[in-house]
């Protein structure tokens, strides 16, 4: 059984998962600077989600991050490699945007990169659409970001 339930994201199990998704991230683009501008903080983010399996360990996470108007972009999606194809991605985004719509938010985007394919195949199948670069991504040769009206 799987759970998802928002929490601080520098508890343990946030920050191991947040560290594992940038050491990934990291192989896969071979460098460290592959995230354009900010990033994200308890400071902005809105909701930090943590998944956990029947042991209470953390296999995943993702946050929202505040927009401008009635939009958050969602930051740090990520599942533990071991966790992957068994609905954790799908309940974690389902919690996200759940907590968006509770928060007021109408509109969901997302940034994505051009070495993540399993992550444009996973948003396009739960109905998120491929919008022009936003924000800090506009100039980022790698982007490829998404929108959901919720």
């Amino acid at each position: 059984m799987i759970t998802v339930e928002e929490e601080d994201g520098d508890t343990p199990a946030g920050a191991q998962l947040r560290a594992a998704q940038r050491a990934e991230l990291d192989a896969r683009y071979g460098n460290s600077s592959h995230e354009p501008g900010m990033p994200p903080s308890g400071e902005d983010m809105l909701v930090f989600v943590v998944a956990r399996d029947d042991s209470s360990v953390g296999i995943g996470c993702g946050g929202l991050r505040l927009l401008a108007g009635n939009e958050a972009e969602i930051k740090r999606m990520y599942v533990i490699p071991a966790e992957r194809g068994r609905g954790v991605s799908v309940a974690i985004l389902r919690k996200l945007e759940d907590s968006a719509r509770a928060h007021g938010i109408h509109t969901l985007k997302l940034e994505t990169g051009s070495r993540q394919l399993d992550a444009v195949r996973f948003y396009e199948r739960e109905g998120y659409t491929r919008i022009e670069p936003f924000g800090p991504y506009v100039e980022a040769l790698t982007s490829i970001c998404y929108a959901r009206t919720l």
